[in-house]
């Protein structure tokens, strides 16, 4: 999975934890409070990781263009 499907898959998961949230909330639902805090915390996680492949595919392309010009030398 790409960090951009991550990243997306993340905010998803945001809002259908806040949505879960608001909605105990409403209803009076502890467990689905909990469920919805559970879900956003994944989401944020999933953003992380999708930022964090993001970055190393940013340095394995800096360090195949610097490669590429070496050789070129």
């Amino acid at each position: 999975m790409s960090g951009t499907e991550d990243k997306i898959k993340g905010k998803a998961n945001e809002a259908i934890g806040n949505a879960k949230q608001g909605l105990g909330k409403a209803m009076d639902n502890k467990e689905m409070q909990a469920e919805g805090v559970i879900q956003e915390a994944k989401g944020k996680g999933q953003g992380v990781v999708g930022a964090a492949k993001d970055k190393l595919d940013d340095v394995r392309d800096d360090v195949r263009d610097r490669a590429k010009d070496e050789n070129r030398k």
